[in-house]
């Protein structure tokens, strides 16, 4: 007769034998189980950025999660839908979709962020402006690669030249570089340090940024005069001095233009721009913006083909200010969201504006080929439509650190920066674009 305990001897003792068996049997099975249907990974909570856990953020402002999907996010099956066999692709025009992947970096792993444009850092509490990306409509905008970056440019000397934009540029370049290497600053000049350079000495990069608010010879307003002198037919040779050292150029302008100024050309007063009582012909800024595009643009062909160098040139289109109400009376840029496509359009000076600048890169290229210079190459870095779309990117009251601190909330009585981008912003995707110009000039 079979005991109770007896059965439960022979039940352990099957169960023993047989179990590793079955479970060498079942382990292979389970195993293609999961090869073929993964399961969907979970980020963990906090993983909204790459380096989430260093940004430095007031602890009563935690960084919001990421932006639910939406009928207006990007997919996958959009992406594969619009990826079209069109080449070159037009990368200027699209819209922005919100993306949970954030920027490569943030004001803790980037130390050349300019004071003013540091958002992060100044407090500023809605960081949803960190999750959009720029979508064109007939491709995909790759995240930019800075080791792919160094590389193209090894041993090469790239220079911007032009305005406080000019220079918002170089800093969102300089910051998406040093995510993967650093970068020497070996030298510095000028007031606020305008002429500065900086060496990558893992690829031997050097970076530099020339200021030159209007390309040609200029003398800036001062206290003893409230106007700018530009001498439209003579180039600035802060910068165009050194053009032999320049492998590259990146020439952005715009905003200087709209302030008050005389302008000479050959010698003569030619008229000026909002200046009563001077006894000048009012003409405008934009005729004087062309001439100034022309004249340094003439400069780098006549002066590089001479010595039968090659160089490559981009111009950055104008950006889009968005002060709501005017800059020096308590304007601000309050909007948390980028427009829609179509919500806003591009007219009146920002379009005028672009317009200039596209017509002389154009004429550029022709008086490229009337020289027979092959060794130029000149495109236009066309963001005036995608930064119009981006009310929300720019430091607004946040230039300054914690504006509203102390309980403070008078809006008026604060300034607001609504021209620049904040860092990390959407400017760093000027620079997604120019490294896929970079990789079709490098092919």
């Amino acid at each position: 007769m079979v005991t109770f305990n007896s059965f439960k001897d022979q039940t352990l003792f099957l169960t023993k034998k047989f179990l590793p068996w079955t479970l060498y049997i079942l382990l292979p099975f389970a195993l293609l189980r999961l090869f073929f249907s993964p399961l969907p990974f979970l980020p963990p909570p906090d993983s909204n950025l790459p380096h989430a856990s260093l940004l430095t953020i007031p602890s009563l402002s935690p960084p919001p999660p990421p932006p639910p999907s939406s009928s207006s996010d990007f997919t996958a099956e959009e992406a594969g839908a619009k990826q079209a066999s069109i080449s070159p692709c037009d990368y200027f025009n699209g819209k922005w979709f919100r993306d949970r992947r954030g920027p490569l970096y943030n004001d803790t792993t980037c130390s050349t962020i300019k004071h003013g444009r540091n958002c992060i850092a100044h407090g500023r509490p809605d960081l949803s402006y960190l999750y959009w990306r720029w979508k064109p409509t007939q491709c995909n905008l790759p995240m930019f690669d800075p080791q792919a970056f160094l590389q193209l440019l090894i041993n090469k000397h790239l220079a911007f030249v032009g305005d406080s934009m000019a220079r918002n540029q170089l800093e969102s370049l300089l910051c998406l570089l040093s995510s993967a290497s650093t970068p020497n600053l070996v030298f510095q000049n000028g007031e606020d340090s305008k002429f500065r350079r900086w060496i990558f000495p893992s690829h031997n990069l050097t970076l530099s940024i020339y200021w030159s608010p209007f390309l040609v010879k200029g003398i800036e307003k001062s206290s003893e005069q409230n106007y700018n002198k530009l001498y439209l037919d003579i180039v600035d040779e802060r910068w165009a001095s050194e053009l032999g050292q320049m492998d590259l150029v990146v020439l952005s302008i715009g905003h200087w233009f709209l302030l008050p100024a005389v302008y000479y050309e050959f010698d003569s007063v030619l008229g000026c721009h909002y200046c009563p009582g001077m006894n000048h012909t009012e003409i405008g800024f934009y005729e004087v913006l062309r001439k100034a595009f022309r004249t340094a643009l003439n400069n780098i062909i006549e002066r590089k083909s001479a010595k039968g160098e090659a160089i490559d040139v981009t111009v950055t289109t104008f950006s889009p200010s968005h002060f709501e109400g005017e800059w020096d009376k308590a304007g601000a840029c309050p909007k948390t969201k980028p427009y829609r496509k179509g919500e806003k359009e591009l007219e009146g000076m920002d379009s005028d504006m672009r317009k200039v600048e596209i017509e002389e890169v154009e004429a550029a290229k022709e008086k490229a080929k009337n020289y027979k210079y092959e060794g130029f190459r000149l495109e236009a870095l066309d963001v005036t439509k995608l930064a119009l779309m981006r009310p929300d990117g720019h430091p607004g009251p946040y230039m300054n650190p914690f504006p509203f601190a102390n309980g403070g909330h008078n809006q008026e009585r604060v300034q607001n920066d609504c021209v620049h981008w904040c860092l990390p912003g959407p400017i760093d995707t000027w620079n997604e674009i120019f490294l896929e110009m970079v990789k079709k000039w490098r092919i």
